[in-house]
């Protein structure tokens, strides 16, 4: 054991000295490399360009030296040796906590596991480091006219996509939509860039996602526009719902809603169990006072086409529960369990709607200043409550999901404790549940 560990300090103190070492090396190889290309005669061969490129790429790594994604404190600590941060604090990021270390060339972003997530460059050894990478590789592609290094330059562009993409994802994190707006069209773009090709559409998405929270509207509908036009939709088909929320925040006038509502009800025919596909046609029929009997034959006719999906009457339900059509809501989660009986959405559908039917109730009572009107509403309230515990109990039997189960059972916990003073068996519902969430 003292042997294995003379060894291991040994390799750390190794990757200190190249890792101070680094910036000033990567900065030395990338002037000497772009000498090269500016050379007539050497200019016409790929390796030329390839070793710009990734010259390019080491200067980018430089800053980082011996840390890594998903490194734990300890393991960087025996990887960067006498490299100690300059500060440490705790920060928020996204609303989620990090504890930072500062360094002086970077900074370095622990999650609440204690592991390094975020690398934040404050100090590049060249600026834009990767697009002049990418344009190297643009270059050894335009010289290799005998294909020798095709897969090579494709495979290096493609983990310049990666970085690009990571970089974008750190500065979304940071609060920095136009920045991570930039790199993932970067991102976008390279994967266009032959020999790699493989468009990232994944990345114009997101583009366009960071725009859209950002009420960057027009820009999140251009990008937008341009996935649903290559035939990517995204996750249940957000890219439908956003863009049809761009074009409502853009146009308000009759064209404007045509449009809308021709992306929602598209939408909708690709992908009918989307919640907000869903929620944006019910907010569509009410705010435009058109017939909301379409939104249900848009249902219906999904309905034929999928008699035994019992998520459509799930979509169903909470389509006519948001309508307040009760009743019929009711019918609709019940459905589900005909067509599928393993199918648990459909009573948690009808629990969660008496659920927040209460506590709409509930916040109108405690506004209520008349006396009578007030326990009126604290009879709603309870009714509405006790009516959630059935559909709960049936969902908690029937669900596999143990992440699910756990959200029933604080659903049913809470509606238990109302009446756990009024009847035993309701006292024996809070006391079971609460165990179980223990």
């Amino acid at each position: 054991m003292k042997k294995l560990m003379i060894v291991l300090a040994v390799f750390a103190s190794i990757q200190v000295a190249n890792a101070q070492a680094g910036p000033a090396a990567a900065k030395k190889a990338v002037e000497t490399a772009l000498a090269a290309s500016q050379n007539a005669k050497k200019a016409t061969k790929v390796a030329t360009w390839t070793k710009l490129a990734e010259t390019y790429l080491e200067a980018y790594n430089a800053p980082s030296g011996n840390v890594w994604v998903g490194a734990t404190e300890a393991e960087l600590k025996l990887s960067m040796g006498n490299e100690k941060p300059t500060s440490i604090e705790d920060v928020v990021l996204g609303g989620a906590p990090y504890v930072k270390q500062v360094f002086e060339n970077k900074n370095l972003y622990f999650n609440g596991n204690g592991q390094l997530e975020i690398i934040e460059v404050t100090k590049p050894v060249i600026d834009n480091a990767l697009d002049k990478a990418l344009e190297a590789y643009k270059k050894a592609f335009e010289v290799d006219t005998k294909a020798s290094k095709e897969k090579d330059i494709a495979l290096a562009i493609k983990g310049i996509v990666d970085k690009y993409n990571t970089e974008a994802y750190n500065a979304y994190t940071f609060g920095d939509t136009r920045g991570a707006e930039a790199f993932f069209t970067k991102a976008y773009n390279a994967s266009q860039q032959k020999p790699c090709a493989v468009v990232d559409t994944s990345s114009l998405y997101n583009a366009g996602f960071v725009t859209y929270g950002a009420g960057e509207y027009d820009r999140a509908k251009s990008y937008l526009e341009k996935c649903i036009n290559m035939g990517y939709y995204a996750k249940d088909g957000e890219a439908f719902s956003k863009i049809a929320d761009c074009v409502a925040h853009l146009d308000t006038t009759a064209a404007g809603k045509a449009l809308q509502k021709e992306y929602l009800e598209k939408g909708f025919s690709k992908f009918p169990q989307s919640q907000s596909v869903m929620i944006g046609l019910i907010n569509y029929y009410i705010t435009s006072g058109e017939d909301t009997d379409k939104l249900f034959s848009l249902i219906d006719a999904a309905k034929v086409n999928e008699p035994g999906n019992a998520s459509l009457y799930y979509v169903e339900g909470n389509a006519r529960a948001q309508l307040g059509q009760i009743d019929e809501a009711v019918k609709a989660y019940e459905k589900c369990v005909e067509v599928n009986p393993n199918y648990e959405f459909g009573f948690i559908g009808e629990g969660v709607m008496f659920y927040n039917e209460a506590a709409r109730v509930q916040e109108e009572a405690q506004n209520e200043l008349d006396d009578n009107k007030y326990m009126a509403l604290v009879q709603r309230f309870e009714t509405a409550l006790k009516s959630c515990i059935e559909p709960f109990e049936k969902a908690y039997e029937i669900c596999k999901d143990e992440s699910i189960k756990a959200s029933i059972a604080e659903y049913l916990k809470n509606a238990y404790y109302r009446f756990r003073e009024e009847d035993p068996k309701f006292a024996a519902g809070y006391e079971k549940y609460s165990k179980l969430l223990q």
